[in-house]
């Protein structure tokens, strides 16, 4: 039931608070009117009849005795229809590309609709992204949740843009294939640069974009996923589409998380973040996934840069705690001028193996995904070997595993921002560097895989 309130208790930074309330919601949105001006806020701290509203815009303007606060008795909801595809969304569902509103019958909860994990389906089968290093060694599978860990500084909104505009079902499928973004905090040419990047590919009509800028209000920045994943939840599951969900940074959506709860005046937890942390993720994390009954799926690529390069930082281990991998870019590899910087060694993908080889990707791709890791894992005890006694003392075997590393380095994992390379090029690329060392080293391959691949 609608309610309006005329007299405020205070107003402190982005925050107003009343008291005298009834029947108010956690989440519940409200309208504030200030001489004609309207705002929006939604809940976000209920004691008792006292209640913490955190406005969306900035609250310059609003006193205590000159405005109105209206409870609408609904939580924030999005209209939703196919043809959010190729539009550019703020960070509550509100379009910023001109090109007029959104209108459907159906407004749905931005809260999304938990799965029940009976009704989870075991993901199969891989999306192409077109980068050798992610294809081959940490594939990406339907229904799964796969970060990247970046670093401030590295090209991760570049290596975001590169997979949009290249990621694709397998060669074979002629299912439906679209992609929600989500961008929390961007600086403006941040914003400009992937709009631009997916309209000079003509991929903007499968991409549906969902905005939160630096200088936007950091409760917008909360809602941004949840707008993101609610797109992507209606076309998965209602439109049978295969959808591809990728959020950057969400570093900065947990900076927004630990500002708002810190002038909530919560109890702090590690560095500053709630408490609640691990399950605000889960939250979103969750959403990911494939469903029993259902044609469609979504999969996550989420992006965050962590805090000096700390892995150990809360948002990446917990990130890691509730997806199924990660991929790592090394700040040691970007300097050597290798995009996209990915250490592979530190990368992996969990369900790897349920949706690659034979039927899927080619018969030899897990033997060889793994004879791949095990010759690069080597080349690092090459290189400490070689620090110490000098490259030319190395044996010859070690003198290959040697150039191996500096092949793998400069052509498998490097490739060029525009460069898409199939599923088939990257695993010939794999057998032909491979080819450097001897056969005797290639423990991990069957002598069936060797006989048929092997470039030697």
């Amino acid at each position: 039931m609608k309610s309006e309130y005329l007299l405020l208790d205070k107003v402190e930074g982005p925050l107003i608070v009343l008291s005298g309330v009834k029947n108010a919601a956690y989440d519940e949105i409200v309208e504030i009117n200030t001489n004609g001006k309207k705002r929006k806020g939604k809940v976000v701290q209920l004691h008792d009849d006292k209640v913490i509203i955190q406005v969306f815009e900035n609250t310059t303007g609003i006193s205590t005795h000159n405005s109105s606060v209206n409870f609408t008795g609904r939580l924030l909801e999005i209209p939703l229809s196919k043809d959010i595809l190729g539009r550019i969304f703020n960070g509550i569902g509100e379009p910023m590309d001109n090109a007029g509103e959104i209108f459907s019958e159906k407004y749905y909860n931005i809260n999304g609709r938990p799965i029940n994990p009976v009704a989870r389906q075991y993901p199969r089968n891989y999306i192409q992204t077109g980068i050798s290093s992610i294809d081959s060694l940490t594939t990406l599978i339907r229904g799964q949740k796969l970060p990247i860990f970046s670093g401030n500084g590295m090209p991760h909104n570049e290596l975001a843009a590169q997979i949009i505009r290249q990621a694709k079902l397998s060669e074979d499928s002629n299912e439906e294939f679209a992609i929600v973004f989500a961008a929390m905090g961007v600086k403006h040419d941040d914003a400009d640069f992937f709009i631009n990047s997916f309209e000079q590919a003509g991929v903007l009509n499968k991409v549906a974009m969902y905005i939160n800028l630096a200088d936007a209000p950091i409760v917008e920045r909360i809602s941004t996923p949840r707008c993101a994943l609610t797109a992507a939840e209606y076309l998965a599951f209602e439109l049978n589409m295969h959808i591809l969900v990728i959020m950057t940074d969400m570093t900065s959506y947990c900076e927004a998380l630990r500002e708002l709860s810190s002038s909530r005046e919560e109890v702090p937890s590690r560095k500053g973040y709630p408490g609640y942390l691990y399950s605000d993720l889960a939250s979103l994390y969750e959403r990911a996934g494939m469903m029993k009954g259902k044609k469609g799926s979504i999969t996550q690529i989420p992006i965050l840069t962590m805090p000096s390069d700390d892995i150990t930082h809360p948002v990446p281990d917990l990130t890691g705690y509730i997806t199924e991998g990660q991929i790592v870019l090394s700040r040691d590899i970007f300097q050597k001028n290798i995009y996209p910087p990915i250490n592979v060694l530190p990368s992996l993908s969990r369900l790897m193996k349920d949706g690659i080889g034979e039927g899927y990707t080619r018969e030899d791709h897990a033997e060889l995904a793994n004879q791949v890791f095990s010759a690069y894992s080597h080349v690092q005890d090459v290189v400490s070997l070689a620090q110490v006694i000098g490259e030319d003392e190395l044996s010859e075997t070690d003198k290959k595993y040697m150039e191996f590393g500096r092949q793998f380095e400069e052509k498998f994992v490097k490739q060029a921002f525009d460069e898409n390379r199939n599923i088939f090029e990257t695993l010939d690329l794999a057998w032909e560097i491979l080819s450097i060392l001897p056969k005797e080293e290639l423990d991990r391959l069957s002598p069936e895989m060797i006989e048929k691949y092997f470039k030697g």
